[in-house]
């Protein structure tokens, strides 16, 4: 059984239940001073508080998705991706389509009434990284009135480690820019749903590392290509947005603000704003310090020319770190005289699933409005 299978988070439920009622009924026996009641007694505890702090692990990890497998979880996958060229599998195209199914919620199973959502492996031409993604066709995009209709398209990222999968069953982004459609607040959108990671289990918070992997190029043009040659999406930046949360909130700024010409739009809920070096990330810059300044978007802003993009950024007076930051960061886009700038700030709220729930529909209703359909 799986680390996210429900059976796993049932069994340990119930063990802890089990543990715990157990732990009552015995310990009026345990209730002697001799080593072996003592040892019961450490033994029901520790038992009962492990089971339990299991429960919670399990459930926690399933409603964030931070770990995949038990191999995941416990460190085991070290090893970096092996690109797997499927070219000439799939007759040339960089998207090979793995399976297709409803959106969650839809009422009906025809795409052309309830839209679609493929699973996917994107393949980076020029950057030789491939990952797995989750796509969202609007019911408009199967109908036969709209066949020369080209879409826009947003780029949405996990935080790290999340898992692409969280974005549809989590996040609910398919079945909420869905419903958003339906009462007019967004035009038909595409949703090309990942990870910020292609080079799993490094955190390479989407820099082109000298020598490899180059995340920011797979972004900021493999990842263009790739979904154009499949799809029918425009090429021009005008129909081209990215959102993310957390980390892929930092990436999604970063890429967009590097890369005006390749994202007209980027939204990132509960960001930060300089690329951090730890264990999962492992030496990014090499000592390149140009590389390391523009990992930095406060850097970025006072050093380079601005942007002629447009930026939504998000916190929460309580319960946001980025808070304070993002303020910052508000005002100093507000000095430049091209990029613009909007905020989603609420009165509370966590770096968790829920706050940004709270968020993601304001924010594809902006992202929205900012992209061009041809």
């Amino acid at each position: 059984m799986g680390l996210t299978s429900d059976k796993v988070l049932m069994l340990a439920t119930v063990l802890a239940a089990v543990l715990f009622l157990g732990t009552v009924w015995l310990w009026p026996r345990l209730a002697r001073r001799n080593w072996r009641a003592v040892s019961g007694r450490f033994g029901l505890l520790l038992a009962t508080q492990v089971a339990a702090l299991a429960t919670v692990g399990l459930a926690t990890n399933q409603a964030f998705g931070f770990y995949a497998s038990w191999s995941d979880l416990f460190g085991q996958e070290t090893d970096q991706g092996v690109v797997v060229d499927h070219m000439a599998e799939s007759g040339g195209s960089p998207v090979q389509v793995l399976s297709a199914s409803p959106v969650i919620g839809a009422s009906s199973a025809l795409p052309q009434m309830a839209g679609q959502v493929q699973k996917v492996d994107i393949i980076g031409r020029t950057t030789h990284l491939a990952t797995p993604a989750f796509v969202y066709l609007p019911p408009e995009y199967f109908q036969p009135q709209n066949h020369a209709r080209r879409f826009p398209v947003t780029v949405v990222l996990t935080g790290y480690p999340g898992t692409a999968q969280a974005l549809v069953d989590k996040l609910d982004y398919p079945s909420t820019i869905q419903q958003l459609a339906k009462k007019g607040k967004v035009q038909p959108m595409i949703l090309v749903m990942l990870r910020p990671t292609v080079a799993p289990p490094r955190d390479t918070e989407c820099v082109d590392v000298p020598g490899g992997p180059r995340t920011e190029t797979f972004f900021a043009k493999d990842l263009r290509d790739s979904v154009m040659a499949h799809y029918r999406v425009d090429k021009t930046p005008a129909s081209w947005g990215i959102a993310g949360d957390s980390t892929g909130g930092y990436c999604a700024l970063k890429i967009a603000m590097h890369h005006p010409r390749s994202y007209a739009a980027a939204a990132g809920l509960s960001p930060y704003y300089r690329a951090p070096i730890d264990p999962t990330t492992g030496d990014l810059f090499h000592g390149d310090r140009k590389l390391q300044h523009s990992a930095d978007l406060f850097w970025a802003l006072k050093h380079l020319a601005a942007p002629e993009t447009s930026l939504l950024v998000t916190s929460s007076r309580v319960g946001e770190h980025n808070f304070k930051d993002t303020l910052k960061f508000i005002k100093s886009v507000q000095g430049t005289s091209v990029t613009r700038i909007s905020s989603i700030i609420l009165p509370s709220g966590g770096h968790n699933f829920n706050t940004w729930k709270r968020e993601i529909p304001p924010m594809l209703q902006w992202m929205s409005g900012r992209l061009v359909a041809h």
